[in-house]
């Protein structure tokens, strides 16, 4: 275990309880602050939902970031500093024992863009073949929880970046956020966002809309990120706020993950294969059967499990009498559809924005537990491939903190967790 520091960031983030029901917020999906020079403007944002009304809650911090192994085994990292610039560093490859050493931080041209990075809409990194790296985040526009998704291309090993570019052909003011990106079995690059671009063309009755939610587009780029396809449309009536899980199955084919809108109102998991088909059938991953008029801003987790997948999401269910919050995992079989046999809920009724990750028989899910005032960073391990865990308490911090990231190099799996003073890097041990 071993950790490094950066420079502070930030201040107490205060977060969302878990049985908070955000049904009574109408706006439910939450505005993307634009970095300025200072601190307390960095950090600055749009109020949340809260438990019975509105109510203003502190700023949403600027800690969300990209982390990812890069071939050689070092480790590296993309997100925000105080200035809200956009900044990679990395660290070599070490023994175990050894703590990591980074690199300085080095400043990104970003062309000026104001970028997210609160968490759940945070910069992406991406190693993919040939040495190209490539760094995805959401800038916002002057219109509130709008975006446009932007990459940074680098074809050297990271040791340049072009100037980004806009990865959707819309160029409308509206929502293009959350995006997430992966390289299938064959090299191809695929791109998927929420986008509301069907929610602002649907007619409106009574000066509410007919449409349900955003909409999932994806585009591919067959030549590592220099240029791109056309937009489609994978689904129709998603949640809006919250994060998309990609993923490749075992059969090569990339997968997305997302939050959908299931009629009446339900906010359950949606799954579908991203094959050139104009047709993309989706498949529904989770049942919790979760009625509420509202974004939670808590997306799910994927990763490829032998034949299927393994999944971790946020919801509320029926557990005998009682509707229950929590995070759960679940085992999907190949096609995303649910082993109903497997669904369980995290042992912590605290739990948040957890991710999941596996090798072979390894199966690890991470999550952060917040009290409100100190955050607790947790693992769950298991050996025989999700059949049962184990519990280790890895990390406690007080004050800002992103949510936990696995990475993989090879056969070892580690966990990110950067807060407010340093980043805490864990090697997990089965």
């Amino acid at each position: 275990m071993s950790f490094q520091t950066l420079a502070p960031l930030g201040r107490l983030l205060a977060m969302l309880a878990l049985t908070l029901a955000w049904g009574t917020a109408s706006a439910a999906e939450h505005a993307s602050p634009s970095p300025k020079a200072s601190t307390d403007a960095v950090l600055a944002a749009a109020p949340a939902a809260t438990a019975s009304k509105p109510m203003a809650r502190k700023p949403r911090s600027q800690l969300g970031s990209g982390v990812a192994y890069a071939p050689d085994g070092s480790l590296w990292l993309v997100g925000l500093n105080a200035q809200g610039q956009l900044f990679v560093q990395s660290a070599p490859a070490t023994a175990p024992a050894q703590p990591l050493q980074w690199s300085a931080p080095r400043m990104l041209d970003v062309d000026g863009d104001a970028i997210s990075a609160d968490g759940e809409n945070h910069p992406k990194l991406l190693f993919g073949p040939k040495a190209t790296v490539l760094i995805a985040y959401t800038k916002p526009l002057a219109k509130p929880n709008t975006g446009y998704v932007r990459l940074l291309r680098s074809v050297d090993g990271g040791k340049t970046f072009a100037k980004p570019v806009t990865v959707h052909t819309d160029r409308q003011e509206i929502t293009h956020r959350f995006e997430s990106l992966g390289f299938d079995a064959q090299g191809v690059l695929h791109t998927v966002w929420i986008d509301k671009r069907d929610l602002e063309a649907a007619p409106k009755v009574a000066g509410k809309s007919t449409y349900r939610g955003a909409a999932i587009y994806r585009n591919v780029s067959v030549d590592g990120g220099a240029t791109f396809g056309p937009d489609i449309k994978v689904a129709d009536h998603s949640c809006e706020c919250c994060r998309i899980a990609v993923g490749q199955g075992s059969d090569g084919v990339m997968r997305a993950m997302w939050r959908h809108v299931f009629l009446p109102n339900v906010r359950d998991h949606a799954i579908a294969a991203l094959t050139p088909s104009a047709e993309i059938p989706i498949v529904r991953a989770t049942f919790d059967e979760w009625r509420v008029d509202g974004c939670p801003h808590h997306g799910p987790a994927l990763v490829a499990a032998g034949e299927g997948f393994h999944t971790v999401w946020f919801g509320i269910r029926q557990e005998g009498s009682d509707k229950v919050a929590g995070v759960r995992y679940a085992r999907l079989k190949p096609d995303g559809s649910p082993r109903p046999e497997t669904v369980r809920r995290l042992p912590d009724e605290r739990a948040e924005h957890a991710d999941v990750l596996a090798i072979g028989p390894q199966v690890a899910v991470v999550w952060r537990s917040t009290d409100g005032m100190v955050s607790t960073l947790k693992a769950w391990l298991s050996r025989d491939g999700g059949n049962t865990f184990a519990v280790q308490t890895l990390g406690q911090v007080s004050g800002d903190n992103d949510f936990p990231r696995l990475v993989q190099h090879g056969a070892n799996m580690a966990v990110v967790w950067r807060n407010a003073a340093e980043v805490q890097v864990h090697a997990l041990k089965f």
